[in-house]
């Protein structure tokens, strides 16, 4: 197994609203480990997108530790904040709203260098070219505005904003979830290629499961601000355990027609629980089709079925 490089311990993250708690991470514990890509998938609302901003320090966790190259990370602390935030950068899903309208290009990549202070000016703009043709733009890119670029020029240019400070880790928060289907395969690939030249270690959230299972090494899978299920790749989609994720991966569609004829899909009935009023026991009680008596008294906890094969379900093991 590889070196660890970052460590939750029970994540929690809750919303104050009107008046109540809205869970949108729950006690979520799990490793990523250098230079691989770990996977996050589950329906929209799940609190996917929720706790890869926690682990950034946008969102504060509201309770549980994050502990990066075995050292406890306090976002209240400015110097550990600002020395972490040079190792952690962020990709966000919208290229359209995560772009400052009124600043150039050149401006948006070189700013996270000169709040590092890394480099003299001459040395920041020379570097923001190389960012630039390394994502595939080019030099005169520099003096433009986002409104003036495609959606997926506007993704290229927030890579390369996150790569500008040398991170070691980044969370991609469904980066092509709002890009054209004939762009999303060259972002995929890019990102690929750059994890490979600089040993680079990502958090992938996304919804589309086939994306997932051809880019992440390991796989997450949260229902609820939970994770219920945590494999490797290969395992999670070939040996599926918990029923929710069963559920998820037969809607995936697949590319034989006589396959995706005889495939039997798992439909959910019932509603997904408030947030902000789960009922006792397991969140996923109330959907699933092999419930039982334990599922709506106890909360099922994740646990290790088979070697690196994790599950939260009474049911499993």
């Amino acid at each position: 197994m590889a070196e660890r490089l970052l460590h939750t311990e029970k994540i929690d993250k809750y919303f104050k609203v009107e008046g109540s708690m809205l869970k949108a991470v729950n006690q979520i514990s799990f490793d990523i480990y250098k230079g691989e890509t770990f996977g996050l998938v589950g329906e929209s609302g799940c609190g996917k997108s929720t706790l890869g901003r926690v682990l950034m320090g946008i969102y504060p966790p509201t309770g549980g530790t994050i502990t990066y190259n075995g050292e406890t990370v306090n976002f209240r602390n400015a110097k550990t904040r600002r020395d972490y935030a040079k190792k952690a950068q962020i990709i966000f899903q919208d290229p359209y709203a995560s772009l400052d309208p009124r600043m150039t290009v050149g401006h948006i990549i070189g700013e996270g260098m000169e709040i590092h202070d890394m480099y003299d000016k001459q040395r920041r703009r020379e570097r923001v070219v190389e960012l630039l043709e390394l994502v595939g733009l080019n030099k005169e890119h520099a003096n433009r505005f986002p409104h003036e670029f495609s959606g997926g020029q506007r993704q290229r240019i927030g890579i390369a904003r996150a790569l500008a400070v040398e991170p070691e880790f980044i969370v991609c928060d469904e980066p092509i979830s709002a890009l054209d289907v004939s762009i999303q395969s060259q972002i995929i690939n890019l990102l690929y290629d750059l994890q490979q030249k600089f040993s680079l270690t990502y958090l992938f959230i996304a919804h589309d499961l086939n994306i997932v299972k051809y880019i992440s090494d390991r796989v997450g899978v949260m229902y609820l601000g939970n994770i219920v299920e945590l494999a490797s790749s290969d395992n999670l989609y070939g040996n599926t355990l918990h029923p929710y994720s069963q559920a998820l991966l037969s809607s995936v569609p697949i590319p034989d027609p006589k396959r995706e004829a005889q495939k039997k899909r798992i439909i959910l009935t019932g509603d997904v629980p408030s947030p902000i009023n789960t009922p006792p026991g397991c969140n996923f009680a109330g959907r699933c089709p092999k419930v039982c008596d334990m599922c709506h008294e106890k909360s099922p906890e994740l646990k290790e079925i088979q070697p690196h094969h994790f599950v939260a379900c009474h049911l499993v093991g």
